[in-house]
This record gives structure tokens, sequence and C-alpha cells, in this order.
């Protein structure tokens, strides 16, 4: 396991000491002229000590909070470190943020003085500056195109900031050296699945403990290098993907960014195989996309690699078991077939991910366990963990020493976690509950939010609102939110996650799917298709679009999409039957971050989904709804294969 050069309470500390013992290493890679080109921690520190200079010309003080938002790239890391050394607090702000309101909501609320922008961020930013009257300075790290009062470039910035430390050279160590672990280093605003958004505030010392936690949980030598695909101001991300890995003299790698969100997303398998990463941090959405990816390319390959890739994946899933009895009794009679898959099939697949990949870390949301097994069978293991951002985030993971697939994993070191029933009385192994959590890492409280922050920290306990158990050997399940517990008519409560999870796991038909039920005698499922592969499945069954017969014939293979968790479907015996879906309601648009039916983890906000659909799901629960065939579910079909 990997550990920290010494002891640091503060990120500057931290940085401090890890860009003078690996000045030589490569921190960042960045794509330009098409070569890609490293800073060093030592250069690095550099700039960083150039822009806290800037920021102190500007007249920031100690506690004055700075936004920033801007797509990833070398900057980010250099103002976000360069805010921290002048004594500043970030305020990290996803650049998926289209709603106006929205934004200008948390930078009002947090105060920000002060706002770091890319370009492409620029514009949303002026059209509701006027309404900041707090907000004195835009930096932009981009050249504008046409230069306005209060807005200066990155360059500007550190020009100002050499010219500061040359008249007060000692001026930058005495504010970072003047931090204490318990100042504010972040205000993180995050909706979580619901529709208020709170400003969780982490001090530095929060997030030196959860480096420190991390960074013994995972090897992470200084040769590892990471290529950041999760947006940046994501916690996991921040704390694992940026300050985790540069702890111990790692690297991480930018995906070149394109002309648009979708652009970059393209951008990221070239990245994959051009800078062959050794690990990659996920959420379950990457996860599915990658999943899929490989599972085309194979089917593009024709029958025989198909027939080979299904047989191998079923080899090594049967030789894997769930990771901590790999290979163990019985399975170690498939060893040798299990490497023969592995040279035919899967170490070629692996080549696409650049062929160093050792493993990736899991995380965001609840990662189905097939989706466990799938990776795990190719070679590329994936490792699910649990984290919050009110805890800087990582609470639990299973690592390549010790893992158990279906589970969050065992604790990070010096955190303590209990489950807890609803009346707040501990619960021993095994037994199901709420996840609360007590540690360093654990925020001090959420900005400007007295009744929040006292309804989740008990006595330094955090109730984090998650329902799970842990078993004899010490994993964490995590199987849900508490608040999106579903309730029978009889007033039973149970947790959809699960299988909304399998629906979209065991379907290439489904995309995504929300279950509902609130004191109904049925539960009933949100379903958005997955168009291509209803336009292949049509073309396959010669069915013309458009007809009354085509609609009805794909409604019913939708239907025996979502009916084949019961009881004589394909999938049968994971869930109870009662709580399984009864019927379905076809939606045209999917859920997204920009329509804010998912947030900036990509869960799902329920209770959005649930305003917006509220007569739809109403509708399901009649007579005439209920149909698979009814006439909502056609109009939304005929919307989405247009």
């Amino acid at each position: 396991m990997s550990t920290l050069p010494s002891n640091p309470t503060t990120l500057p500390a931290l940085f401090e000491a890890v860009s003078q013992r690996f000045a030589g290493n490569t921190l960042v890679l960045e794509k330009h002229d098409g070569a890609w080109q490293p800073t060093t921690y030592a250069q690095m520190r550099a700039l960083v000590h150039r822009c806290a200079a800037g920021f102190l010309a500007l007249g920031l003080q100690k506690g004055d909070r700075v936004a920033l938002i801007a797509e990833g790239r070398r900057e980010w890391p250099v103002a976000e470190l360069g805010i921290l050394y002048a004594g500043g607090v970030t305020v990290p702000i996803s650049v998926k943020i289209e709603e106006l309101p929205e934004l200008r909501f948390r930078l009002a609320h947090s105060g920000c003085r002060m706002v770091v922008a890319s370009a492409a961020q620029g514009g949303k930013l002026a059209a509701i500056r006027a309404d900041l009257p707090d907000l004195e300075t835009f930096v932009l790290l981009d050249d504008p195109e046409e230069p306005s009062a209060g807005t200066i470039t990155f360059a500007e910035l550190l020009a100002r900031g050499d010219a500061f430390a040359a008249a007060r050279p000692d001026a930058v160590a005495r504010s970072w050296r003047g931090l204490k672990g318990d100042d504010s280093a972040n205000i993180c605003y995050t909706s979580g699945t619901t529709a208020d958004p709170k400003g969780i505030v982490l001090t530095h010392r929060n997030y030196t403990a959860n480096i420190a936690q991390a960074a013994a949980m995972y090897p992470l030598p200084p040769d590892a290098l990471l290529l950041q695909i999760l947006p940046w101001d994501h916690a996991f991300a921040h704390t694992c993907g940026i300050y985790a890995l540069a702890s111990t003299g790692g690297a991480f790698a930018c995906v070149p960014l394109g002309k648009t969100p979708m652009e970059t997303l393209r951008n990221i398998p070239a990245s994959i195989r051009e800078t062959r990463p050794t690990l990659l941090l996920s959420v379950p959405a990457l996860a599915k996309t990658f999943r899929k990816g490989v599972e085309k390319g194979v089917r593009d390959k024709g029958l025989v690699a198909r027939a080979l890739f299904r047989a191998g994946l079923a080899t090594a899933i049967a030789y894997n078991g769930l990771g901590c009895d790999r290979g163990r009794g019985a399975r170690a009679l498939l060893k040798p077939l299990v490497a023969l898959f592995d040279a035919l099939v899967f170490r070629k697949i692996r080549d696409n991910f650049g062929g160093r990949l050792e493993y990736i870390v899991g995380g965001g949301a609840l990662l189905d366990l097939d989706l466990q097994r799938f990776f795990y069978a190719i070679g590329i293991p994936m490792y699910q963990g649990y984290g919050l951002t009110e805890a800087a985030p990582a609470i639990s993971s299973n690592t390549p020493g010790r893992h158990r697939l279906g589970s969050s994993g065992p604790l990070v070191p010096d955190l303590e976690l209990r489950i807890r029933d609803e009346a707040g009385r501990d619960l021993p192994a095994g037994r199901k509950g709420e996840i609360v959590v007590k540690g360093e890492n654990v925020m001090p409280g959420y900005w400007k939010n007295e009744k929040a922050t006292a309804e989740v920290l008990q006595d330094g306990w955090l109730k984090t609102g998650d329902l799970g158990w842990v078993d004899d050997d010490g994993f964490l399940y995590v199987v849900g939110r508490a608040k999106s517990l579903l309730i029978g008519y009889d007033g039973e409560k149970y947790s959809p996650e699960g299988m909304e999870e399998a629906l979209v796991e065991h379907s290439r038909f489904i995309d995504q799917a929300m279950l509902h039920n609130d004191h109904s005698p049925s539960t009933v499922a949100l379903i958005v298709p997955n168009r291509e592969a209803l336009v292949e499945w049509m073309r396959r069954h010669d069915l013309a679009p458009g007809s009354a017969f085509a609609e009805e014939a794909v409604l019913r293979r939708i239907g025996v999409e979502v009916n084949a968790l019961r009881r004589d479907g394909r999938h049968a015996g994971r869930f109870p039957e009662r709580w399984l879906p009864t019927t379905f309601g076809v939606l045209a648009e999917p859920f997204t971050e920009q329509n804010r039916m998912l947030n900036s983890t990509l869960k799902m906000v329920r209770s959005r989904i649930e305003d917006c659909y509220r007569d739809r799901i109403a509708a399901l629960h009649s007579a005439e709804g209920a149909s698979p065939l009814s006439p909502m579910n056609r109009e939304a079909l005929q919307r989405l294969l247009q």
C-alpha cells in the first residue's frame, strides 16, 4: 500500500512536501499539437506559487471564496492550489450546470468575490454578472474575444503574481504556512438526489485525512498514471484522482477538450490508447458505456469471435467467483482454460485500454454485480467503492489486495462506521440499516445551513442517508438511499435501485429505468429505451418504421425486457415478486444533467423525475394507462424513433 511522505494537515503543506520529493516526476499530461506534453511536480509548484501570488495581488483575504468553473486541464489544479495557498476557499462548480438560476444561487450563496473560468463557461457567467454585486473579478483561463472591466486572463494573473512576489518574496510562504487543518478549503454544492442544493464545507484536514486514507488502500506507485475521465469538480475525482494520486508521486492525464461536451467524450477512447493509463476512476454510467463498446467491438468481428467471447466470459466468471475465492476449490480446474481465453480474446480487448490498465475504481453510485463480474473476467477488475461528498468522499472500497464482488469493500483506515435503525440504535453485523460514519474526513457542516447540518451531524456522526449492512468479514454492502425507498399499499418499504440497475444491465433495449410506488398495490416503471438497439431490432425483424404493427411489436419487446425479472422471466428469482413493476411507461427523452434529472454523479434525481412525469405515473396506475400498448406509450415511442 502507498504512504504519504509526511503527515501534513493542509493541502498546501501536502503539495509542498510531494512537489519537492517528486520534483522531476510528471504530474500532468496534456495533449498539445498532437503530442502529450508533461508538466513536472517542480514546474507545477512554480506555477502554483505564481498563481497564489497573483491572487494575493488581487487582494484575496484568508477565507474569501473563489469559484472555479472549468473543464479538466492543467490550470484547474494550479488555480485551486493557488487559491488555497493564498488562504482562499475554492467553490468548484460543475460545467454541466446550464440553468442560470442554479449557477447564480451557488455563487451568491457562497459569497464568491472572484471566479476562475474557462472561455466555454464565460457566457453563462456574463449573463448573471449583473445579479452578483459581490463578484469583483473574473479570471479567464483563455483570452476573451473582447476585454471587459473586472476581467483578467490567467496569464495576467501570473504576471501580477510575478510582480507581487518580486516585491514581497515571502508573502506566499507566510500565507500557506499560516493555514490550519480546521480552516475551510472547499465548499462543494451538490444536489444529491433531491432538488435542494447544499454547500458542503470541507476543511484542509478533511482532505488530507481522506487522501491518506485512500492512499493507504491502493497501490499507487510513483509511476502510476490515471486518465481523468470524470469531471474534476466531482468529489471522487477531486480527492482520489488529483490529490491521493499526487500524494504518492503519480501522474494524471487530461482528456483533450472538444468543441462540445460530446466531442470531449469521444476523445476518451483514443486518449486511453495513447496515454496507456495504469488505473481509471469511473462511475456506473461510464462503466456501462465501456462495456457496450467492448460488446459492440466483439459483435462486429463476427459469429466466431462472439462465440469465443461468450465462452471465455462464462469460464472466467466461473473461475473468478466473487474475487476473494478466485481459483479456489474446483475452480482451479478452469485455470488452463482461463489462460487460453485470455490469450485468444481478452488480451486484445485490454490492448484497446492501452495494455497497462491494472484496475478501475468505481464510485458515485451502486455498481451492478454483473458489471463487476464482466470487467473482472476480461482482466480489468472494477473495484467498487462507496463514499459521500460530506466525507471528502471515500468511506470504503474494494482493492486489489482485498475485495469481494457485490460489496463496497472494507472501510478506509481510521474511520468508524455503524449501522443504525430508525430509532438510532446500533445494529449487529448482517442487519440492514442507515450507514453512519465518524472520522477526520467528515465535514464540519453545510455552509449557512444550520438546520441541515443538525439533521445529518449528531455527536460527530454523519448520517449518510444510505442503507447498508456489514458482513462478518467487515465488507460493507450499500443497498440504496433511505429517501429513495418506495412504499407499498401496506406501508412496507423497499429499495428500487437494485431492480432499476438490473433492468438496465440485463437489457440492451433499456437505457434508463425508474420505479415508482407510493402506497399503491403495484409498482410501475418509467423506461427510457435505447433507440439504436430498437431500430436495429426492427430492421432484423423486417418491421416497417412508423407502422402500427411495428409499434406494437416494439412495445411487446420492451415488455419482455421489463418482465425478465419476474417468475417466468430469464432473470427470475433476484427480487421479491411483489416489488417488481407490473407495467411501464415509455419516455421519449432521457434523464440528463441538462434537464436536471441526473445530478453531477449521474444519479437520478427522483423528485424531479416524479414531478415532471406526475401525470404519466398516475396514468400507469389506471386501467387504461397500465396497458403496454397504451396511447401514451405509442406516442412516446413515435417521438423516440423519429
